[in-house]
């Protein structure tokens, strides 16, 4: 059996390693070692072990056995392989890397990675629920978590954090990002990169961030996946870019390219957006990798006519890694023809080895493939109490008429719905490593939380998750289906007689779980028809109906807010969805969180953001204005604002006063104020910031978040917030050079408890 290259021609820098002290980290040191380890490596290396370093196919039957005689075994044999995704399990991937390290020529490592997107299998609320949070402790915690159990189970490598800010919720991608505003979108980049990657990559239950969708992603024109999008730069800068560069200035190891156009250049083939603005004006290290296919449809844009054409624009784009296409991997005909740069292979090459290096792949390829850890780690008690803890902050409570919940646990509950009993949709999207079998069901959650006491749940699914059996096949895809067969009227008649027999009725209602995510763009975003229909019928039965709403996005809820008392949105909240939806509704758990995006009244007002900028004929009122920027039908307004979210208990906001009220422009300024909890409850509010630039050279918005502070607080406990404003805190992207500034002028100083309830202090600045 051959060994590894690593083991025998590195063996004496390893010894220098270990005499060093030096270990796989950010340090002057370290890089010279890795530099020249990295050109000792390549020194050795031929052209298409170069090429394959670049490589990152389709996994297809990788399994023991089985892998030794698969095309992609043969491949990493022969050097044309850098790293494989979405093979799951310690024993597959020690297999696989056995192969790269004992039976290719150099023996380099794979890298291993996955869409471990929230959580591996522990799962965390979705990205949009668990920005709902505000809590960046708890976000970071969950990017550790998922860390600590993908790296017990071989992965390094993961495909997030995805941080495209977004303000249309048609887009079914939204569940995937931070929610519509660029300040909290970057303090959720920069949690989500720390929680991956930790202190130190050479920390072995550390993993690799990958930055997505590079870049601007998020404004797909019409919200339909895979579309153009169509910035200019000043907008792009101040409201799009600005949690990319808060997750390369966090250290992210590496960044995944867009399959949107930016210019009019598809972004996997965008040289300014690779080389000038990533690695040029902000520095970044790492490499870059496309997204599915993402090189080849270079000829589906139509600015090339070939793969190998494709591949060379990519490259001389700046990008290193080619998901799938096997484009790059064959550009060797195209280097010893002069038609590609070889300084170009030898770039991204270096990136590909460098990324191993500090995963710690070369002092240990199998690293990350202790069979011992499953047991202890993955799964484990403790990872699941802080699922269930975060999903429970993650859940926004939008409305509660006389203060309906939380619920006594005593009486006849009726829980109906279609999401009420459907172990897989729990989860959410992009949950590649969940085990189902493993999770509650809503049904399964209360049953446990009222065992004991008394109170009877009566069950009825009461309605499929809409009348067309074609498009619920859709919408249930990759296990999630849920269809019954017998018909509406049978259903519903079952759910309306269990619910004269109760005194409150639970209604589980709204999206199933791949009903967002990608691929799943929708322009009607209301309740499912025939749910809606079983709410009507539900609604004449003079019962107290709580909605528990699951949903990915932002949708539409109009009629419910208008005839139900309470609306719990609930997201598509983990592994543990079903026990933390039972904490919330029975007070074990006081509701905290708050909207990342607005709830609008209608699909027509997309795209749309409480970020408003300001314009020559404004709407203040939200209703018909003639002349003024408004809809004849609708009002402009969002049924629900920007971090909005109700709690059990209340709060009161006093004392709001700034340090000065004038502040130079190289200076500082506090803003303070006083927050009580007023109510009989302990409870967590998040207090807001926003600023609102009166005259500026460019037009700026109305408001816009600039800080936030999440407090817990007891009954009658009160405690003063601080925000300080500076320059950085305040500044913006000017127009033209867009460079971040800070002008004289007048700004209002907002705080409240979400965007639309808000206090206001005036500063000047001089």
């Amino acid at each position: 059996m051959k060994k590894s290259f690593f083991v025998v021609a590195f063996a004496c820098l390893a010894i220098t390693v270990v005499l060093t002290g030096c270990r796989h980290e950010n340090t002057a040191c370290d890089d010279a070692q890795m530099r020249v380890f990295v050109d000792k490596l390549m020194a050795q290396m031929t052209l298409e072990e170069k090429l394959g370093q670049l490589n990152l196919p389709v996994t297809g039957n990788i399994v023991t056995g089985a892998a030794r005689e698969s095309n992609v075994a043969e491949d990493i044999r022969q050097g044309r392989v850098g790293g494989l995704f979405n093979l799951k399990g310690v024993k597959p991937i020690r297999e696989v890397q056995r192969i790269a390290v004992e039976e290719s020529r150099l023996g380099i490592p794979l890298l291993f990675g996955m869409d471990v997107i929230h959580g591996y299998e522990t799962v965390f609320p979705i990205p949009l629920a668990l920005a709902c949070s505000w809590d960046m402790d708890a976000v970071e915690q969950s990017a550790q978590i998922a860390a600590r159990e993908a790296t017990a189970d071989g992965i390094c490598w993961t495909f997030s954090p995805m941080v495209d800010v977004c303000h249309d919720g048609r887009w079914g991608r939204i569940s995937e990002g931070s929610g519509e505003d660029p300040y909290l979108g970057s303090r959720i980049a920069e949690a989500m990169v720390h929680g991956y990657q930790g202190a130190s990559l050479a920390d072995s239950a550390t993993m690799m961030a990958c930055v997505k969708h590079f870049a601007l992603y998020g404004l797909v024109e019409a919200g339909r996946e895979y579309n153009n999008v169509y910035p200019d730069d000043f907008h792009a800068f101040n409201e799009y870019m600005r949690p990319y560069k808060a997750a390369i200035d966090a250290g992210a190891g590496s960044v995944m390219a867009a399959f949107n156009t930016v210019h009019g250049i598809p972004a996997t083939g965008n040289r300014w957006l690779l080389t000038d603005l990533l690695r040029g004006q902000w520095g970044f290290r790492g490499f870059v990798v496309s997204d599915y296919t993402g090189l080849e449809e270079l000829q589906e844009n139509g600015v090339c006519s070939s793969l190998e054409q494709s591949a060379i624009q990519c490259l001389d784009a700046g990008l290193d890694m080619d998901m799938v296409s096997n484009g790059l991997v064959s550009l060797a005909d195209a280097v010893r023809g002069g038609r590609c740069s070889m300084q170009q292979v030898d770039a991204a090459c270096r990136r590909m080895l460098e990324a191993k290096y500090k995963l710690g792949l070369f002092d240990d390829p199998y690293r990350y493939c202790d069979t011992t850890l499953r047991k202890s780690v993955i799964l484990s008690d403790t990872h699941r109490a802080v699922a269930r803890r975060i999903a429970g902050e993650s859940m926004v409570l939008l409305k509660n008429d006389n203060r309906l919940l939380p619920l006594s646990k005593r009486g006849t509950i009726a829980l109906i719905g279609p999401l009420a009993d459907t172990r897989p949709n729990m989860s959410g999207r992009w949950a590649v490593a969940a085990v189902p079998e493993r999770y509650k069901t809503v049904r399964e959650g209360l049953q446990d939380a009222l065992r004991g006491t008394g109170a009877r749940l009566l069950y009825a699914k009461g309605s499929n998750l809409m009348y067309d059996a074609q498009a619920e096949a859709i919408a249930t895809m990759f296990g999630r289906e849920m269809r019954d067969p017998r018909s509406a009227e049978a259903m519903r008649a079952e759910a309306l007689s269990i619910a004269r027999q109760a005194d409150i009725i639970i209604a589980a209602m709204g999206e199933a779980s791949e009903m967002s995510g990608e691929c799943a763009s929708r322009v009607n975003i209301e309740m499912p028809d025939a749910q809606h229909d079983l709410l009507l019928e539900l609604a004449k039965l003079g019962k107290p109906i709580v909605l528990v709403h699951f949903a990915g996005r932002p949708t539409v809820l109009n009629w419910e807010t208008d005839h139900l008392p309470a609306i719990l949105e609930s997201w598509f909240c983990g592994s543990e969805s079903a026990d933390a939806i039972a904490d919330v509704l029975f007070g074990d758990v006081n509701p905290s969180g708050k909207l990342v995006v607005q709830l609008p009244r209608h699909v027509g007002q997309y795209p749309f953001s409480y970020r408003q900028y300001r314009t020559s004929r404004p709407n203040t009122g939200g209703g018909f204005g003639k002349f003024s920027t408004c809809y004849a039908d609708v009002s402009s307004h969002p049924l629900y604002p920007f971090g909005y979210g109700l709690s059990y208990t209340q709060f009161a906001y006093t004392n709001f006063y700034l340090t000065d009220s004038i502040m130079p422009l190289d200076g500082k300024v506090e803003a303070h104020v006083t927050v009580t909890n007023t109510g009989d409850r302990t409870g967590a509010e998040i207090v807001q910031l926003y600023i609102g630039d009166r005259v500026a050279k460019g037009v700026r918005p109305y408001k816009e978040l600039r800080g936030f502070e999440r407090l817990t607080l007891q009954p009658g406990e009160s405690r003063e917030v601080v925000f300080t404003l500076d320059a950085d805190l305040m500044g913006y992207y000017e127009p033209y050079d867009l460079t971040w500034t800070l002008e004289p002028g007048e700004v209002e100083v907002m705080i409240g408890c979400n965007s639309r309830d808000t206090q206001m202090q005036l500063l000047k600045i001089k």
